[in-house]
């Protein structure tokens, strides 16, 4: 397993974006359409990795979506599909909520029953992204720079591609992007087989830190020949498993809070 990547100290924070509920607060707006915007600056790696959480848990995960601040956190530490591996503390995913809510990509959700807010995405609506387009943009944010192979066997969870070709279309989509590209081509580096593509929304990527590794060289060989199906389910059930068990963390803390006002 990689070892967990150190995480940098905190940043100057934006503004605190106005908290809007789902439901119960009096201007409460989250269930309006996202306006559609220009991205200003960069995505910081820690926001990069809790928009593409956000994207890859609508999308794989329904059932369990929005996400919780615990939720969240544990699918940015996962140490399936990520590219690296970190260990963020929930203040770390908190100032990233904060910063991205700022930015209009993520809307935070409240219940009436007073339990932990959630979080969900609007990259789609904000960027102008289809189904396609969100699920590669998702996993180049989650596991770095890649190959179309390893892009089309990567995203099968989140969108079935037929094909190549198809998920070259989605790429070429992306990267004459109006106004903005969102992704881009890098050179092919020594000992790399093919070139690999990576997204924008943190600036252009360094392509030289981004060297094979054994990580790398495994999704080469599955985007040749298509990894393991039982691999693929493992996977899937790690995910499920962490969510359970931060909705179980969840309810409990819920419980407990009942308990302590009927005894009060």
């Amino acid at each position: 397993m990689p070892e967990p990547v150190a995480v940098r100290p905190a940043r100057g924070r934006r503004p605190r974006a106005q908290s809007h509920g789902w439901l119960g607060a009096s201007n409460d707006m989250s269930w309006l359409p996202a306006e559609r915007i220009t991205l200003e600056g960069e995505l910081s790696a820690e926001e990069a990795r809790v928009l593409g959480c956000l994207v890859e848990k609508a999308a794989a995960t329904p059932e369990y979506y929005p996400l919780t601040l615990n939720a969240l956190v544990t699918a940015c530490n996962q140490s399936s599909n990520r590219d690296p591996v970190v260990a963020y503390d929930p203040s770390v995913v908190t100032e990233a909520l904060d910063d991205l809510r700022g930015r209009k990509l993520v809307r935070i959700v409240h219940s009436q029953s007073g339990r932990a807010p959630k979080y969900r995405h609007v990259l789609d609506e904000s960027l102008g992204l289809d189904h396609a387009e969100r699920a590669v943009v998702a996993v180049l944010m989650l596991r770095g720079p890649q190959t179309v192979g390893e892009l089309r066997t990567r995203t099968e969870r989140l969108h079935a591609f037929e094909s190549i070709a198809d998920v070259e279309a989605v790429l070429d989509r992306l990267a004459r992007h109006d106004p903005q590209p969102l992704v881009m081509l890098l050179e092919r580096q020594p000992g790399q087989k093919e070139p690999r593509w990576a997204h924008l929304l943190s600036g252009r990527p360094d392509p030289a830190a981004w060297a094979p590794s054994a990580g790398g060289a495994a999704g080469a060989a599955a985007g040749a020949g298509g990894r393991s199906a039982l691999v693929e389910r493992l996977d899937a059930l790690e995910e499920q498993v962490a969510a359970l068990a931060a909705e179980l963390s969840s309810l409990r803390r819920a419980h407990d809070e009942l308990r302590s006002q009927l005894g009060a």
